[in-house]
């Protein structure tokens, strides 16, 4: 069902960023919930951390979404002596005027694509903060706004804790939401080495026949179309319930807070845009409850000693809630 009171451009911004799940799997086999997950961060204007082990196309994801987007786009890959000003720029003296200038950093741009964020140290995982937040970076005391739109798609392995920084909770907390990108199954993964042997390279996507299927401005629609879809109070109560359950859950020492009630209804918005619909339902909130709350919620020491899982606890938690009708 579509509203009859949608606006103009917005049947045309939906098709646009549909067409870019289609496009990205040219060059990507299966994934589509990270795409799906990039494409709602973007339309609610937050950010996304994608975690998986090496080789699950991680970064070939996000460079190829980039491709599908007409927007500007750069890279970062995280080291342990990357400093904050390699991120967020700073200021260089030029001799020429004796002045000091300021040289923007990597962050200036649409789409960021923080690869292996936890390899670098807190300072540096800290100098994204204010960018995350406040679309916005202060130099020598002066903010400097950030591009629209802006969106960290940052990159994470869980298996290699060696040498690497996890993320503490309350910058986990600025991702809107955290996909685990799986191991393909079976039928994928012949798919993919039957693209490779057919002369695919991931390292040089123009041959893919990648083309931008969507722009800033179908972002800037859908993202003010996504604030208009209709939330009904049930749907809001069961929202908050489901945080709240979060909060009593013996296995966990750290339940929901309200910014993830929150960024739950947001991403609710965007699923049901996305799907042509004006309005949330349970299975919207559902569908996006575990990507968009999972990495919120820690484990009590007991919990992770009975080798409990947190997707676990979480659906528990939801499965508590009786669903509204």
């Amino acid at each position: 069902m579509t509203s009859e009171f949608s606006h103009p451009g917005e049947h045309a911004a939906r098709a646009a960023l549909g067409a870019v799940r289609a496009e990205v799997a040219k060059a990507v086999v299966g994934q589509d919930a990270a795409v799906a997950g990039i494409l709602i961060a973007l339309l609610c204007r937050g950010h996304i951390l994608l975690e998986g082990v090496p080789g699950v196309a991680k970064t070939l994801l996000v460079r190829t979404l980039a491709n599908t987007l007409a927007v500007d786009t750069k890279r970062v890959q995280f080291t342990p002596d990357l400093m904050p000003g390699d991120i967020t720029g700073s200021l260089v003296f030029d001799a020429a005027t004796s002045e000091f200038t300021f040289r923007e950093g990597p962050v200036f741009t649409n789409l960021l694509l923080a690869d292996e964020i936890n390899r670098t140290p807190p300072k540096t995982q800290a100098s994204l903060l204010e960018a995350m937040e406040e679309r916005q970076v202060s130099i020598d005391g002066r903010p400097r706004p950030l591009p629209k739109p802006f969106l960290v798609a940052a990159t994470q392995n869980p298996v290699e804790y060696e040498g690497t920084y996890p993320l503490p909770e309350a910058q986990l907390d600025r991702f809107l939401l955290k996909v685990v990108l799986p191991v393909p199954p079976r039928d994928d993964e012949i798919n993919i080495l039957a693209r490779h042997a057919a002369g695919f390279d991931p390292r040089n996507l123009s041959a893919a026949g990648l083309s931008a299927v969507a722009s800033a401005a179908d972002i800037e629609v859908g993202a003010d179309a996504v604030r208009r879809v209709a939330v009904a109070p049930a749907v809001l109560a069961y929202i908050v319930d489901i945080a709240r359950a979060t909060r009593i859950s013996p296995s966990l020492s750290l339940g929901v807070s309200p910014r993830g009630a929150t960024a739950l209804l947001s991403t609710s918005r965007a699923w049901a845009w996305l799907n042509g619909r004006d309005y949330v339902t349970p299975d919207d909130v559902k569908a996006l409850a575990q990507s968009t709350l999972a990495h919120r919620l820690s484990l009590r020491a007991e919990a992770e000693l009975e080798g409990v899982s947190v997707a676990a606890v979480l659906e528990s938690a939801i499965g508590s809630v009786p669903v509204p009708r």
